[in-house]
Formats: C-alpha cells, structure tokens, sequence
C-alpha cells in the first residue's frame, strides 16, 4: 500500500510539472511563427533556383510555383468554370448574352476613360468616356453598343497598363490562384482596378455575388474559342500560355508616344515534343 502510494504522490508530482511547462511563453509561439515563414520563403527562393537552367524564361523565376497554380486552376476550370460557361452559351439565347457582354464592357469602358486620363492619353480619354454616355443613356444602361455602331473606338486600360506607361517594370511572371496570367506589376494594378470597380459598391451582397459571377462567366465563354485553340495546339500549355500573355501584354503597352518605353517580350518559345519517352 505504501509503495502504491508513493507511485501515485510520484504521478501526481509529475502531472502537475507538466501542467506548468503545458503553455508556452508568447515569445515561443513568435519564434516558430518566425520559423515558419523562414522555411516557407527558404522553399520559395529553392523553387526559383530550380527555374534556373539554359531553357528558362529568365521573366519567369517562378517556374516551378506558377505550374502548379495554373495546374490547380485548370482543375478548378475543368470542374466548374467551363461546364458552366458551356452551359450558359448553350442556354441563354445569343441577343441576351450579346446584351450581358456590352453592360460589362460600358462599365470597362469607364474605368479605361480614368486610366488614359492618367496616362495623358486624350484621345483615348474622350473616345471612352464618349463611349460609355453613349451606351449607358442610348443603350439602356450599356446593353446596346450604340457607340461601335457609331464608329467610336474601344481602348480597353487598366490601372496595370498605366503603370506600365510610366515606365514600372513588369517584374517576374506570375500565375495568380483563379485569377489566371499575372505579372508582379499587373498584380498591384488589379487590386486598384478591384477597388475602383462599380459592381464592389452593389447592394445587397447578393446582387453583388450574382453580377460578378455573372460576369465570370461571360468572360470565360468568351474565351472558349481560345482556350480550346490551346488545348489542342499546344504541347506545353503552361509555356504557351506564358509566352502569348507576356508578348500581348508588352505589345499593349507599347505605344507611338513612348516607343522605348518597354523591351519587346520575347517570342513564344517554339514548341517542342517531349525529350523523354515513356517506358512502354
């Protein structure tokens, strides 16, 4: 009985040393906070390094990363995004879809008048904001496109586009989760672009989720032709996509007005078949 008791005292003892040294000092949870985005930037500077070699696209450091996002966004477009955009060109009667298509390209429209505002563009500025009075007191709030039928050109710009014209660099290509082809500069200027976009200041919250998704769709059936132009064309889709993105945007940007502004991007690269043959 004493030997019991005395385990059980020892047990006790024990117990209650651990429940003091349970909970860490706060400066402990700091240091493997700290830790842990160490590791994490130490593997992002080691997929970097394995972007290096003779073929790689010396604007695309990240290889490695931005292959496995756009990996995980062909899934996510596979599963939802296209089905859903097939569905909507298949179902909703090409008038309606045209008229969807117009109200979001007038409310571009206005957002591109502010951008070649700041980009010293008036030419631009006018023709847009011309475009976008037209359409919205003519065209019923945008979905008729009076001003193409008047001849009033479109210049789509971004806020990434007008940072390019003032001569920020692009910096590394980018592949954003969902959002697609990116670089480090058009990154920063889609958040302004988001934060000066109409359809954020709509109420409800559920008429705000509707009309992006809306929207959402109407940009990916767009895309249909091309995507599936893609998809059987390219043998690497991710540098295909890569190399197309980067020369349409650089050719964007470059103007008569600024013509050294920016470097050509480089050609697409050209489109080899696989090195290695699977083991048969």
């Amino acid at each position: 009985m004493n030997r019991l008791h005395g385990m059980q005292s020892a047990q006790s003892a024990q117990s209650a040393h651990k429940g003091s040294a349970a909970a860490p000092p706060r400066a402990g949870w700091l240091r493997v906070g700290w830790l842990r985005l160490g590791c994490a930037a130490a593997a992002l500077l080691v997929l970097s390094a394995c972007a290096t070699g003779p073929d790689a696209n010396p604007q695309d450091p990240l290889e490695p990363l931005n292959r496995q996002v756009q990996h995980f966004n062909d899934a996510v477009d596979r599963t939802i995004a296209r089905p859903l955009a097939v569905a909507y060109r298949d179902t909703v009667p090409s008038p309606l879809r045209t008229g969807v298509n117009n109200f979001f390209n007038n409310l571009r429209d206005f957002w591109s008048f502010v951008n070649a505002g700041l980009q010293a563009r008036p030419q631009e500025a006018v023709e847009n904001f011309t475009r976008f009075k037209v359409n919205t007191y003519f065209g019923f709030g945008g979905v008729l496109d009076i001003a193409t039928e008047m001849g009033i050109e479109r210049t789509p710009l971004d806020f990434g586009h007008t940072l390019g014209r003032w001569g920020v660099p692009p910096g590394p290509y980018l592949v954003l989760p969902l959002l697609g082809p990116s670089t480090v500069r058009d990154t920063v200027g889609r958040v302004v672009d988001q934060n000066a976009d109409p359809i954020g200041t709509v109420e409800p919250s559920a008429d705000r989720g509707a009309l992006t998704v809306l929207r959402l769709t109407d940009t990916r059936t767009n895309l249909l032709p091309a995507t599936d132009m893609v998809d059987r064309i390219a043998l690497d889709r991710y540098s295909f996509i890569r190399d197309a993105f980067l020369q349409r945007r650089a050719a964007q940007i470059r103007t008569d007005e600024f013509p050294d502004e920016e470097e050509p991007a480089p050609e697409p690269a050209p489109i080899h078949a696989p090195t290695s043959v699977p083991a048969r």
